[in-house]
């Protein structure tokens, strides 16, 4: 008789504990885009990733002549294939930026957008530059300042320096804030896996 209590004593205590089990897993959804170590080792990894193409790029002068790759005559970036001042919607400009965003980031399968913050007279605008999407949730950013100035020449399609400086374009979104230092700008890049 003591046997078959002690037995069914154990079997009530494992259905309890198997109950409680239940009920703790159905209470939390884990699904693929739950927050975990490894997503956020990921997400640590995009930003290393970004803050590197930017460094990269600023170190080879590579962002201020794709800030200035402008179309004076059209009044938008050159061979901008979305709506609005000058979109590249997917496909990168034809620079040396735009090369070494493809290369990163295009070949990895990590979708971003790239966009030029700027202070005009009242508040910060920004520019969107380059438009894959709206970011997921884990999305990550990381910027590069670029100061560009009053004798800063615009670049053509082929990246030559053309002879129009910021003073003299007409139509350059991007307004004069002084006298030499034409404006401060933030390139902003914002990376997420897809």
């Amino acid at each position: 008789m003591r046997g078959q209590a002690h037995t069914l004593e154990a079997i009530v205590a494992s259905l309890v504990l198997l109950t409680g089990l239940i009920f703790a897993l159905q209470m939390t959804a884990v699904t693929p885009l739950s927050a975990s170590t490894s997503s956020q080792h990921i997400e640590n990894q995009q930003q290393s990733v970004s803050e590197g193409l930017l460094a990269t790029a600023a170190e080879r002068d590579a962002l201020e002549p794709a800030i200035l790759y402008w179309n004076n005559s059209t009044g938008k970036y050159h061979n901008a294939s979305g709506t609005g001042i000058g979109v590249y919607a997917s496909t990168p400009p034809n620079n040396t930026f735009g090369a070494m965003l493809e290369r990163v980031f295009d070949e990895r399968g990590i979708a971003y957008n790239v966009y030029v913050r700027y202070r005009n007279s009242t508040s910060q605008k920004r520019i969107i530059y380059l438009y894959n999407g709206r970011p997921s949730d884990n999305a990550v950013s990381a910027s590069q300042t670029v100061t560009l100035m009053d004798d800063d020449h615009l670049y053509d399609t082929d990246g030559t320096r053309n002879e129009t400086t910021l003073s003299t374009a007409t139509g350059f979104p991007i307004p004069d804030r002084g006298a030499n230092v034409y404006n401060t700008v933030r390139v902003e890049v914002v990376s997420w896996r897809i």
